[in-house]
């Protein structure tokens, strides 16, 4: 009897380990991957969600003006955001010319993503300290819109997904419309009537080429680049945006 009892409680315990072995070997395993699976769907799904939603409501606020406030803040400065959301019939023509010129010029052909120019600027980031983009307009916008500020692979994977979402669902019209409301001007100003109000105190619908081209080259480096002080560097973007700006054909959004 007492064999028999043994026996009964080896199995048991070997039972016992077998099905731990079994759980961290495979139950572990297939309950991570529906962990991961479900993430994936509710990322896919709020992800389109939203970019829908933006579609037809103004993005509110973006992470970049946050993070801003808070270094105003810690600089001992009020928290400030300025901006005045424009619609596109209410943007005027040069300052959408100028934005073409100087961030995207085959905004209205390409599909998002424009694969000469981040050739161009990652052989030439091989070379040079100061490193280059290659994004268009829609990356910028996605960026911007969606994503956290920064350089890394994965916030470039997620943008990729979010620039082919937008040109899915928004359009070329919506995308330069939100992408000249939210855009970083200067210190604490975001989108270009407030910038065109700092600036040169009159309306984005009233800018005229000059001072459009005056705004779009101090995009890269809004918060050191002056539009109306501007440095020599800045003076020669500014001339070859205008440049480019008689160079470009009809912009037909």
């Amino acid at each position: 009897m007492k064999t028999t009892r043994n026996t009964k409680t080896t199995a048991k315990r070997k039972s016992g380990v077998s099905n731990s072995k079994g759980f961290f070997s495979g139950g572990f395993f297939r309950l991570t991957f529906r962990i991961l699976k479900l993430l994936f769907i509710f990322f896919v799904g709020s992800s389109i969600f939203f970019v829908v939603l933006f579609r037809f409501v103004n993005p509110p606020i973006t992470f970049l003006m946050i993070q801003r406030g808070f270094e105003r803040k810690a600089d001992g400065k009020d928290w400030k955001i300025d901006k005045q959301w424009k619609s596109f019939d209410e943007i005027g023509e040069p300052m959408k010319r100028a934005a073409v010129a100087a961030e995207d010029q085959t905004f209205l052909e390409n599909h998002g993503f424009d694969f000469n120019a981040m050739e161009a600027a990652y052989k030439k980031n091989e070379h040079s300290k100061k490193l280059i983009g290659g994004s268009t307009i829609t990356q910028q916008t996605a960026k911007n819109v969606f994503l956290w500020p920064g350089r890394s692979l994965i916030r470039k994977g997620f943008e990729a997904w979010f620039t082919l979402l937008m040109e899915v669902f928004w359009g070329k019209k919506r995308i330069m419309e939100v992408y000249l409301n939210v855009i970083e001007m200067g210190d604490g100003i975001y989108g270009v009537e407030a910038a065109s109000q700092a600036y040169f105190h009159k309306p984005a619908s009233d800018l005229n080429n000059y001072q459009a081209a005056a705004i779009a080259s101090i995009w890269p480096n809004p918060l050191k680049w002056s539009a109306t002080d501007p440095s020599d560097y800045v003076r020669h973007r500014q001339y070859l945006i205008r440049r480019n700006m008689r160079r470009l054909g009809p912009l037909d959004f």
